[in-house]
């Protein structure tokens, strides 16, 4: 079965209160589901071509309909209600190859 992955990409962060309780919450939701961290907030970015040394987070799932399930089950949600307008980011939902 192919793994499924979370890739976000932070653009801007405007409320890091709101991130910090936001992590808070999104962090035990995505390991209820088995997710792994594959980044964190403190990992080194370099930017390369048209990419942009932004914040970006990487979770692995052991499936993609898991990874699906995940972002929208009720805990997420609640996560991403803390999180509100704290940051414009580009998530997406990747299966793996």
């Amino acid at each position: 079965m192919k793994k499924g992955y979370w890739v976000v990409a932070y653009k801007s962060i405007s409320d890091a209160s709101a991130m910090k309780a936001y992590a808070a919450l999104a962090v035990p939701a995505v390991q209820s589901f088995g997710g792994r961290f594959l980044t964190s907030s403190t990992s080194n970015v370099q930017g390369r071509e048209a990419g942009l040394p932004q914040l970006t987070i990487v979770a692995e799932f052991d499936s993609f309909d898991t990874a699906l399930a995940a972002y929208d089950s009720e805990a997420y949600k609640k996560a991403l209600q803390t999180f509100g307008s704290a940051a414009q980011r580009d998530f997406r939902i990747v299966e793996g190859a």
